[in-house]
């Protein structure tokens, strides 16, 4: 059995105040993790502060993007061997607002997810198609172009040891969340598309994210293909997060 994994995106939110005071009641409010792994993803100036608050702890601290090179004149990077020096352990790979608002293509994701990889980073590939692809019915196409992708640039025993998120655009920040038989349909699809490139079908967690809540995390966690949830807005109020984190737990025993 895959072991659930939430993850809060903080984006662009908080300050050294909110950042203490919400991990701080994250951390007073589990009970350890109880079968399930929790991370935090917040703004790249705020991981030292998140990696010394939550030391010894059970949640763990990513990114929420990395670079696609080594070092040098790229002003504004973060290298993955930079976050490593500070504890984080994943980082985010082709989000959907990197993809819309800053023009990354699948290429360039690609590039990412094998950076993040050479330095001991886990990528976690954020693929989705967008409300008009949905409706004109390429959605499927759309996915595996982004998965193919990956594949290509570095190499398809890559993908096993990755987390794949499946982020409907549609429903990012719209409060609309997939139903949960529209998202277990696309996690079916994309275990599919891994096995097809000699990636065992069980072996890789797959996440569903877009306007995940806690009255709405139960019924998508019952699906068999959904391994837990990236996490938007309602990672940044301690109680909606811990109530998506009971909810994994919940699934995980029953």
């Amino acid at each position: 059995m895959r072991r659930p994994l939430i993850a809060g995106n903080w984006k662009m939110h908080g300050s050294r105040g909110t950042v203490r005071a919400l991990l701080t009641a994250l951390r007073d409010g589990l009970d350890g993790t109880d079968g399930v792994d929790v991370m935090v993803l917040p703004p790249a100036i705020y991981i030292p502060d998140a990696v010394r608050q939550l030391d010894g702890g059970p949640v763990r601290v990513g990114a929420q993007n990395v670079a696609d090179q080594e070092q040098g004149a790229f002003t504004g990077e973060i290298a993955a061997d930079m976050l490593t020096d500070f504890g984080c352990t994943h980082a985010l790979v082709g989000h959907s607002e990197r993809r819309s608002l800053y023009g990354e293509s699948d290429a360039l994701v690609a590039a990412r997810f094998a950076a993040a990889q050479r330095h001991g980073v886990t990528p976690i590939l954020c693929v989705g198609e967008t409300l008009q692809e949905r409706e004109s019915g390429a959605t499927e196409t759309v996915v595996a172009a982004q998965i193919d992708a990956v594949a290509d640039v570095a190499g398809r025993e890559a993908l096993a040891d990755a987390v794949v998120a499946y982020e409907p655009v549609w429903a990012i920040g719209t409060g609309v969340s997939a139903s949960p038989e529209q998202a277990q349909g696309m996690h079916a699809f994309i275990r599919a598309r891994l096995a097809h490139h000699g990636v065992s079908a069980t072996a890789v967690r797959l996440l569903y994210g877009g306007s995940v809540k806690p009255d709405s995390a139960a019924e998508l966690f019952a699906q068999p293909d959904i391994d837990g949830a990236l996490v938007g807005g309602a990672s940044l109020k301690a109680d909606d997060f811990l109530g998506i984190i009971a909810r994994a737990r919940e699934a995980r025993v029953s």
